[in-house]
């Protein structure tokens, strides 16, 4: 017998604070209510989920932005 979930479960710190920070993410940005959204709860996790991804590996989303030079131009202040 498969034993489910107890969806009464407090979620723990980590899971408070991801489902804090969604909820947060979640209430749209004047330009996304302007746009509409579906779903604001999956989209603000999908945001965060590519947001933590890229800070965990900062070297390899500088590789794939194209908004990040790889190299900086001389006449541009620092």
């Amino acid at each position: 017998m498969t034993q489910q979930p107890d969806e009464t479960a407090v979620p723990t710190g980590d899971e408070a604070r991801d489902d804090e920070r969604v909820e947060t993410r979640s209430e749209l940005l004047p330009e996304e209510q302007a746009a509409g959204s579906d779903n604001p709860h999956d989209q603000a996790e999908a945001i965060l989920a590519e947001s933590d991804e890229r800070t965990a590996h900062p070297e390899e989303s500088r590789e794939r932005s194209i908004q990040t030079p790889d190299q900086q131009n001389p006449n541009e202040p620092v």
